[in-house]
């Protein structure tokens, strides 16, 4: 497992942009996939994005397809997530994973950041 650390959360009005970061220990980084998960206090934690252990494959969920680039440097052994063109929807608690595999199910990351708060104003 690694540990992971995530940054970067805020207020920002409708519209506005945030850049999520989560920062990873150990040197096995670059072996692992890492996603962004969210979660509000009424609704389950629901997957957001995926990025592959290279990074040459990324995913998203609909609702964030065109505003949100997830990306990653291994040298760093850090996630982003750039998110644009944000609306009130968009506020939760942002988590990063990683896993082995990249997919959209939660069960199959086995280490998760704290979450940083994320919260659009209308």
């Amino acid at each position: 497992q690694v540990q992971l650390l995530e940054s970067g959360g805020g207020l920002v009005q409708t519209g506005g942009s945030l850049r999520l970061s989560c920062a990873a220990s150990g040197r096995t980084f670059s072996s692992y996939a890492m996603a962004w998960f969210r979660q509000t206090p009424t609704k389950e934690r629901e997957f957001v994005t995926f990025i592959s252990s290279t990074g040459s494959s990324t995913y998203y969920t609909d609702s964030v397809k065109g505003r949100f680039t997830i990306s990653r440097d291994n040298a760093k052994n850090t996630v982003y997530l750039q998110m644009n063109s944000l609306k009130p929807e968009d506020t939760a608690v942002y988590y990063c994973a990683a896993g082995r595999i990249a997919t959209m199910h939660r069960n199959a990351y086995d280490s998760w950041g704290q979450g940083t708060q994320v919260t659009v104003s209308s």
